[in-house]
C-alpha cells in the first residue's frame, strides 16, 4: 500500500531534504523514525528537494508499506518521536501508482526579507536594509510569466532534461518591515527561486532595468543573472495535486 505524508519542517539544522552520506537531512530523519515505528525498513520519496537551510511549511512525501496503518495514530506517534523542527500533519492511503513528486501540478515558494534587524527572525528571513523599489520589482516579476525557459536562473551542471517551467504567479508584498516574494509554477529548477530573487533585488536597487531583466532571461546564461540570496529566507509553502485538497 502507498501512503502520502503531509508535513512541515524548519530546515535550519538540516543539509536539505535529500539523504546524504555525512550530513543530517529531513529525508533520513523521517526514514529512521518510520522504520522504528513500523518495525520495517522504510524509504520515503519527497515531492521535492529543498536545499540546506530551506524551510517547508507544506511538504508531501510517500512511502510503501504492506500493511494497513491508521494515519492519525501514526501521525501522533511520529510527532512524539521526531525532533521538534519536523511536524506531521496527516498520513493518508493513496492509489498504488500515486507519486508525490511526479503528480504534483503546482508548487509555491515564498522568500522572506526583513528590512529591520530582528533577532527572532534571523533563521527565517534575510535581513536586507537597503531601500528597494518594490513597485519596479513587481513590474519585473510580471515578465517571468511571459517566459518558459529559465536556464539563466538554474544552477549550472544540473541534470535536467529541460529548463522549461510555467510560472503562474510572481509578486512582492510588503507587510510592515517584511518583504515577501511569492512565486508559483508547475516545476522549479535547482536554485531557481533564490537566483530570481537576487536578480529582482538588482532591479529594486536600480542596478538593472526591466529591459535588462528580460534580456537576462533570453540570454539563458547564469552568469548574466543576479546573485543567489541566502537559503534561510526561503519557504516551500504549497504543493497541489488533482486528488488532494490541502
Amino acid at each position: 500500500m502507498r501512503y502520502f505524508i503531509k508535513l512541515a519542517y524548519n530546515g535550519t539544522l538540516y543539509h536539505g531534504w535529500q539523504q546524504q552520506p555525512n550530513a543530517s537531512s529531513v529525508q533520513e530523519t523521517l526514514n529512521t523514525a518510520l522504520s522504528v515505528l513500523l518495525n520495517s525498513t522504510i524509504s520515503i520519496m519527497g515531492a521535492g528537494r529543498t536545499d540546506t537551510g530551506v524551510h517547508a511549511r507544506l511538504m508531501y512525501a510517500h512511502f510503501d508499506f504492506d500493511k494497513f496503518v491508521d494515519g492519525q495514530q501514526l501521525s501522533h506517534k511520529l510527532n512524539s518521536y521526531l525532533p521538534k523542527d519536523i511536524a506531521i500533519y496527516d498520513i493518508m492511503v493513496v492509489a498504488d501508482d500515486a507519486h508525490c513528486r511526479f503528480d504534483a501540478t503546482q508548487r509555491t515558494y515564498e522568500y522572506h526579507i526583513n528590512t529591520i534587524k530582528d533577532p527572532f527572525l534571523q533563521d527565517k528571513s534575510w535581513y536586507f536594509y537597503q531601500k528597494l523599489d518594490v513597485v519596479l520589482m513587481n513590474e519585473a516579476a510580471k515578465i517571468l510569466l511571459k517566459h518558459t525557459n529559465f536556464q539563466c536562473f538554474s544552477k549550472v551542471n544540473t541534470d535536467v532534461n529541460t529548463f522549461d517551467c510555467t510560472v503562474y504567479e510572481a509578486q512582492w508584498q510588503q507587510i510592515g518591515s517584511q518583504l515577501i516574494f511569492t512565486i508559483s509554477a508547475n516545476r522549479f529548477l535547482r536554485n531557481m527561486v533564490r537566483s530570481i530573487v537576487g536578480t529582482l533585488i538588482n532591479v529594486g536597487l536600480h542596478k538593472i532595468d526591466l529591459d535588462d531583466f528580460n534580456t537576462i532571461i533570453l540570454n539563458k546564461s547564469r552568469d548574466k543573472a543576479g546573485f543567489s540570496v541566502p537559503a534561510h529566507g526561503l519557504f516551500l509553502t504549497e504543493i497541489n495535486y488533482d486528488y488532494i485538497t490541502n
